[in-house]
């Protein structure tokens, strides 16, 4: 006989609990198994306890990981020829564009 596996002992509220609590999950829990499970919760302390602690957990959330935190990237300085070079062409680029046709049909 193999013994990977310890054996647990549960009682049926533990094994109905469970049940009705992925039928919630899933959102397939009718109304009469929703009451059939706030009574199990309200007449196990077990369960009771179980449920008060996820509760707590939910309401103080850990802080992220490392990994989830992402880096905000610092814009790179631009040297003063780059500089230049981005004035002359937003000035070229933005006469063309608000020049008025009327203006620019004399000018011509």
């Amino acid at each position: 006989m193999k013994h990977g596996k310890q054996l647990e002992r549960r009682t049926f509220n533990q094994d109905r609990f469970e049940i009705l609590i992925k039928r919630q999950k899933n959102g397939t829990a009718t109304f009469n198994e929703l009451s059939e499970l706030d009574e199990i919760v309200n007449r196990d302390p077990d369960i009771r306890e179980i449920v008060l602690e996820e509760m707590q957990d939910a309401d103080n959330p850990k802080p992220p990981d490392n990994d989830q935190i992402q880096t905000i990237e610092k814009p790179v300085r631009k040297s003063f020829i780059e500089k230049i070079k981005a004035f002359i062409n937003r000035l070229f680029t933005a006469e063309g564009v608000s020049m008025n046709p009327s203006i620019a049909a004399s000018t011509m």
